[in-house]
This record gives C-alpha cells, structure tokens and sequence, in this order.
C-alpha cells in the first residue's frame, strides 16, 4: 500500500465493508485492500501514542481482474494474503526491515489486518525475475531483453533465467497498467544510490524466497516488492504485502514445463474463465465482467490456500 504523508483521497475502486473499526477512520480503498488512520477518538489518540505515526491496511477478499473488481470476491483472501506475507516477513528479518508495527488489531479484521509504519514510498515497482513469462516475455520476444537486459536466445515461456535480474516498473494510476522500464529511469527518479539500494534488497528478498518456495516444492517465477523509507530511522523499508499470490507467480515444481503457460497459485482461474466463451464478455466493451461461478470462486480459493500452505507447511484456519 502506497502511504505518503498526506492520506490518499479515497476512490472508487472498492469500498471499505468491514463497518465501524473503533479508533480507525477510513481513508482510502484500493482493488484490494482498505486504509485506515487513527482518529480524534480517545481510542486514535491512545493509538497514535502507543504506535507512532501508522495506518492499519486491511486486506478484503475482493479479486481483481484485467483492471476490474469482481464479484463476488474469494473468501478468506484477504486473510491468505496478511497472514503469508506476516510469514514471510518474518523470513526476510534480517535481510530488511518492514513495515509491520502490530498485529493488535480490531475484532471484525483479525487476521486480515496490520498496523503499520507510515512510509515515504518510492515511486517505482521493484520486481525480480527468475523465470521468463509474463510481460517480460512479451518484451523478450520482440527484442531479446527485458528492460534493457540482454538474454541469451532461444528461451521460452517458463524458461528459468540464467539469474535473476531487476526489472523494475513504474507505478500507474489506479485502472492503468504499470509500465517496465530500464534501471536507468529508475537512477533518474530516485538518484543511482537509492536506485542501487533497491535494485540489490529486491535481488536479495527474490534469492531468499525462490530458495525458501523451492525447498517446498513451489518455483518462485517472479515478485513485485514496494519499499519506502521509515521517517523515523531512515531506513529503507519494505513495505505492502510481500511474496503473495498477488504480487508473485508461484508454480508448483512438480508441473514446471517450459514451453508453455505454467499452472499457478493464484487466480488464474479467474483470468481463464473471463476470456473463455463461457463467460460470455467482451474485454474491448464498455461492459462490466459478470458475476464469477461459484466453482471458479471455490477452485481460486483452493489455490489461494494451497500456496499459503506448501510455502509455511501449516494450515491456515478460515
């Protein structure tokens, strides 16, 4: 979640269920996830002395696909998605620091929601690739790099790389699509220090994690990490969630074949059903989607809760 020092406007894209969240006022709701600050209540004042300045991000069960809100949303989503990228926090202590501050959060979001730093965010989409596919294939396969790195001929779609490379992005409005580009334009809006800091923490969080998901038989194909700096210390920080189904192609290493699209634990399901005949829609139409199936609600949430569950080796309770 972007949080610079002003609170965002809130937006359209998806309001905020989760109703009155005693010492929190709502400040803003994206495809995902919902943002609150404490308030002038007894409740937000004593929150802001014991914390800091922080903001509780709220993650809802909404999905989202080719820059539209679904319905009906996935159930427990948004609970796979803190309660793994907690885990992985966890896992990456002593790589970077985060912004998670506490987990002490109000009942009607327990286990959906975190307190956190307020971060100065970076302007820029830090993804680490270790695996060809996506829209760095589609750059592949019209020039042979990826925002400007050379790759050897001859790879694939799911081709795993010789190593990781940085291919940041910069971060679109909401409803547009982020844009690759090369390190330099990153040097250009950051300074080559920070560009460099950046570049070698998503590098190092990918090599961690595509170590950690392989020992569990799942290919990290690639992530988007977000980073900011921590006002009070500094520091760089990580910040949003962190190697989620969301953010990252997982695979599972038993089905692994280049040569084609990979099986994922995500929501393709969903992206597979709105293109097919079934659904019935038109992507070049002013038209919203239609409603999801029930059994491509099912079958996404199967896949949401079996990534949480390989990466950690532990179930999660819904």
């Amino acid at each position: 979640m972007e949080v610079s020092d002003a609170p965002p406007a809130p937006t359209t894209s998806g309001p905020a269920v989760h109703g009155h969240l005693p010492g929190w006022r709502h400040v803003y709701s994206g495809k995902v996830r919902d943002l609150y600050e404490p308030d002038a209540s007894p409740e937000g004042v004593a929150l802001r002395q014991r914390h800091g300045d922080v903001v509780l991000v709220v993650a809802s069960d909404r999905v989202s696909a080719y820059d539209h809100v679904l319905s009906p949303g996935i159930p427990g989503k948004g609970v796979v998605l803190t309660q793994l990228s907690l885990w992985w926090f966890e896992q990456l202590t002593d790589l970077v620091p985060n912004h998670v501050v506490s987990t002490d959060v109000p009942e009607a979001v327990a286990g959906r929601a975190m307190v956190c730093r307020r971060l100065d965010m970076f302007p820029v989409e830090c993804v680490a690739r270790g695996y060809l596919t996506g829209s760095g294939l589609a750059e592949y396969r019209e020039n042979g790099e990826v925002t400007g790195i050379a790759l050897p001929t001859g790879l694939v779609d799911g081709s795993r790389l010789p190593e990781p490379i940085f291919t940041p992005a910069t971060k679109a409005e909401l409803g547009d699509h982020d844009e690759n580009v090369r390190f330099s334009v990153v040097v250009d809006t950051v300074g080559p220090e920070t560009a460099e800091t950046l570049r070698d923490l998503t590098l190092a969080v990918y090599a961690r994690a595509e170590g950690v998901a392989r020992e569990r038989g799942v290919v990290l194909a690639d992530t988007k990490l977000e980073f900011g700096t921590d006002p009070v210390t500094g520091a760089v920080t990580l910040g949003d969630e962190v190697l989620t189904p969301d953010s990252s192609r997982f695979w599972p290493a038993d089905a692994w074949e280049p040569g084609h699209a990979q099986p994922s634990f995500d929501k393709q399901f969903v992206r597979d059903w709105l293109t097919s005949d079934a659904s019935g829609w038109d992507r070049a139409s002013d038209a919203p989607p239609p409603a999801l199936p029930d059994d491509v609600v099912e079958r996404t949430r199967a896949r949401y809760l079996e990534a949480y569950e390989r990466l950690t080796g532990r179930p999660l309770a819904l």
